[in-house]
């Protein structure tokens, strides 16, 4: 599908889009080419357009780390991998290559990031975003960069209760419910979605390192002009933090409830020790009485079956006594 997001006629301060069939022309003054899931013509028609290259999706994957960025016959390829299925339990990482040219930006995506959706509604309202190139890009970051915001904080949320369970006094179904199983399963969701968060964020801020260092993008604010890229670097790096925070959180967690299990299993093996103690004077006293030898008194005696038994009770009940006494149970 190939989308078009030009400047509108109508107001010159956002962005309107639209689907072109293959056999239709770009319009002029586009500056916003997003390709998703583009054909072979799809990707000549663009490449005829603004003099470049398309890569195709298996080039988009077999990308080596020195080809990620790269610039050719005046145009800047940058790839950066973005969280995409956010909303499932094990979300995947998106390829999106952004391919920027003094007339047009060029997004090539086999997935639907939601952060595309997230910038869209931005844009095609007035002053969404800056009508160029550069500003087009530099909002899609932004776009980025909130969505992986948003995604960790969805975790958080859910790390903190999952924490709740665990720790507060809600745990009775796990522990009773034995659903540890389950709860490290969790954890390790959480985990997944938390390397892949900060995964994107190592690409994207290659992306943004690069386009500081070729872009000397400018913004006025008060008291002078500050680096238009300096402000979405800070958010990046502040979200890598972030999701190093939750993985140690989630750490902590995984090592809290691995020594829940072992309590749980020292428990029992205590029990089974306990009961083996007490029945050890009972088992001594029946082995006793039941040796094979002609001359044992007891066995004549009326009330021999009786003290056997009672005997057996008493030495039974007492290490039991001493346990509790001991408060070893």
């Amino acid at each position: 599908m190939l989308l078009i997001h030009g400047i509108c006629q109508t107001s010159g301060d956002k962005l309107a889009h639209r689907t072109l069939a293959v056999e239709e022309e770009i319009p002029p003054g586009s500056i916003w080419i997003d390709l998703l899931n583009p054909t072979a013509p799809e990707d000549s028609k663009v490449e005829q357009h603004l003099g470049i290259s398309i890569p195709t999706k298996e080039e988009m994957h077999d990308l080596e780390p020195s080809e990620i960025i790269y610039a050719e016959d005046g145009a800047h390829y940058m790839t950066a991998r973005v969280i995409c299925q956010s909303e499932t339990n094990v979300p995947k990482l998106a390829d999106i290559t952004f391919i920027l040219t003094e007339k047009a930006l060029v997004t090539v995506r086999y997935d639907e990031p939601g952060a595309f959706n997230i910038f869209l509604n931005r844009v095609t309202k007035p002053g969404g975003c800056e009508l160029e190139p550069a500003g087009v890009i530099e909002g899609l970051i932004e776009a980025i960069v909130d969505r992986a915001a948003e995604v960790l904080r969805g975790v958080g949320d859910r790390i903190d209760l999952r924490s709740r369970q665990i720790f507060d006094g809600d745990s009775a179904h796990v522990e009773h419910g034995r659903a540890y199983q389950a709860v490290v399963r969790k954890i390790g969701q959480y985990e997944h979605i938390i390397s892949n968060v900060r995964e994107s964020m190592v690409s994207v801020e290659r992306v943004l390192l690069y386009l500081s260092a070729n872009f000397k993008r400018t913004k006025k604010a008060a008291g002078g002009f500050n680096p238009e890229w300096r402000s979405a670097l800070r958010d990046v790096q502040a979200i890598e933090e972030h999701a190093t925070s939750l993985s140690n959180k989630l750490q902590f967690m995984l090592d809290a409830t691995l020594g829940l299990v072992s309590i749980e299993q020292n428990k029992i093996i205590k029990l089974f020790s306990v009961v083996s103690v007490a029945l050890m004077p009972p088992t001594l006293i029946a082995s006793i009485y039941g040796m094979n030898f002609k001359t044992m008194p007891e066995l004549e005696w009326q009330l021999g079956y009786p003290m056997a038994v009672g005997m057996m009770i008493l030495f039974a009940v007492l290490p039991y006594m001493f346990f509790r006494w001991k408060k070893w149970l």
